[in-house]
């Protein structure tokens, strides 16, 4: 029982530390503070690159056990964390609360340059590097950049010949989805992009774009067409545009 007792004061000795914000447990490499040794222990690994956990399906490694755990749930499929909205299953507790951001509408992360809001943060870095012309990730065939890992593994596609999307009914391959999902509408016929004058539709945004081109009057070609340099816009917002590039607006 007194066993039980000193363990029992030991832990609440541990989590006052929280409170009074003492951090006595130093890394000498980058002055980090730890309330626990056990903490800057485990801190550590980070700079030596030590990864005492591994998996033993994959044989990955993790710099911390509970890493491991939620790994390993990748391998037995177990997904314990249900949204109570739309009953959809995740494997961690965080990825659910990232989730229910899309039902709450809430979004958490403001960019402070234009204001734009995210219901991740990982979107939010993605977007600053708009701002910063940032492009962390480069093609080692081409050495050209980009701002998105997900950019990069698509335009790599392009040296290796990669083709992972397959259409089912053609068995013809694409290197991206976008693309596959444009294919589809041979197949299934659908035309989404409609002519709000003519009320014609279209498979392809470009044919819209082309087809709105024909179908202006004379007058109206003269009047999105810049006296310049020749070049048609479709729009009053697309000719003042283009002309404020000119350094001047048309009359």
């Amino acid at each position: 029982m007194n066993t039980k007792s000193n363990r029992c004061t030991s832990i609440v000795k541990r989590h006052v530390k929280v409170h009074r914000g003492n951090k006595h447990y130093k890394c000498a490499q980058c002055k980090k503070c730890f309330n626990y040794s056990s903490t800057l222990k485990r801190h550590l690994r980070i700079h030596s690159g030590e990864k005492p956990y591994k998996c033993t399906q994959c044989k990955k490694c993790f710099n911390q056990s509970s890493t491991l755990k939620r790994h390993l749930s990748i391998h037995s499929g177990e997904k314990p964390f249900r949204c109570t909205q739309c009953k959809k299953c995740f494997n961690r507790s965080s990825t659910l609360n990232t989730h229910l951001r899309i039902h709450s509408g809430e979004k958490a992360y403001k960019c402070t340059q234009c204001k734009k809001c995210f219901n991740r943060s990982s979107n939010l870095k993605r977007h600053l590097r708009i701002h910063s012309g940032e492009k962390p990730y480069k093609c080692t065939q081409c050495k050209k950049c980009f701002n998105c890992s997900s950019t990069l593994k698509r335009h790599l596609r392009i040296h290796s010949v990669e083709k992972p999307y397959k259409c089912t009914q053609c068995k013809e391959c694409f290197n991206r989805s976008s693309t596959l999902k444009r294919h589809l509408r041979i197949h299934s016929g659908e035309k989404p992009y409609k002519c709000n004058q003519c009320l014609k539709r279209f498979k392809y945004n470009k044919t819209l774009k082309r087809h709105r081109c024909s179908e202006r009057s004379t007058e109206d070609r003269e009047k999105f067409t810049c006296w310049m340099c020749g070049e048609y816009c479709h729009n009053v917002c697309g000719i003042l545009f283009h002309m404020s590039e000119h350094g001047m607006r048309k009359s």
